[in-house]
């Protein structure tokens, strides 16, 4: 993984970094999340519970092709981005199904974030 993140360009880097940093506070701080695993699926940093059934994985990235953006991706199978969508439609831009994406040149807007990880981390235990 550390190579993984080394690839990045310095500023991109240091707010992929953070990111990565956001999703493991919250799962710490979040009851019924466990501890995570960190793996790469199709080549991004994931992000998934060993607690079966607790969360479904988030994965980060950043592309060349898309410099200027992070995105923050989820299974288009679960309905969180409709429901991020709803709830912060004026503070986070979101692509499709899948993804926040996140402005690579400006802080990170962590009180969102923060929910939207803790939602993502325990998106099997709240459906029911």
């Amino acid at each position: 993984m550390k190579e993984k993140f080394e690839s990045y360009p310095e500023p991109v880097r240091v707010k992929m970094e953070r990111l990565r940093a956001l999703i493991y506070e919250v799962a710490e701080q979040t009851e019924g999340v466990g501890e995570l695993e960190e793996t790469l699926k199709w080549s991004e940093p994931a992000y998934l519970t060993r607690r079966p059934k607790s969360g479904t994985t988030i994965r980060i990235d950043w592309k060349e092709k898309n410099p200027e953006q992070i995105g923050m991706y989820v299974s288009c199978n679960t309905s969180l981005i409709e429901t991020w969508r709803s709830m912060f439609k004026d503070e986070l831009e979101f692509e499709g199904n899948r993804a926040i994406l996140l402005p690579a040149d400006t802080s990170l807007p962590e009180k969102e974030l923060r929910i939207c990880i803790q939602m993502a981390l325990r998106y099997h235990l709240d459906k029911h």
